[in-house]
């Protein structure tokens, strides 16, 4: 059975020092990632963020992988998400996957998808998730 959650985050992302000059030079960038989430889940999490800028205003791309570590309705344990995003003149496309079997502990198993939502500032998700029958 998918069980539907919601809430809000704070996240900080923190510009990191290219590797190169060729990926400088490309518009490339990379973040890490520190998010705190709220309400159904109720966790930390900590990640990388590769970035593509383009020519073109608000056309853009991003990946991302963050490992999040706390509890979801009371069961606790960890889990990986990987996000991948395109912008294309200010319409956003994205995923934000569970990564298979990356739950932990009594997260074990945990499948599912992630929506982020942003309004006036404000970082809200909504999860939609899957967690096998504990005996």
């Amino acid at each position: 059975m998918t069980i539907h959650v919601s809430g809000a985050f704070e996240v900080k992302l923190n510009p990191q020092k290219p590797d190169n000059k060729e990926a400088e030079s490309a518009n490339l960038g990379r973040m890490s990632i520190d998010k705190q989430f709220r309400g159904d889940l109720e966790a930390t999490s900590k990640g990388e963020m590769l970035t593509a800028l383009t020519d073109v205003k608000d056309s853009a791309g991003y990946v991302a992988i963050e490992r999040v570590s706390g509890t979801l309705h009371r069961r606790s344990g960890t889990f990986l998400l990987q996000h991948s995003g395109t912008m294309t003149r200010g319409t956003q496309q994205q995923t934000v996957t569970v990564v298979p079997d990356s739950g932990t502990g009594q997260l074990l198993g945990l499948a599912g998808k992630m929506t982020i939502k942003i309004a006036e500032g404000k970082h809200f998700y909504e999860f939609d998730y899957t967690l096998p029958e504990t005996h």
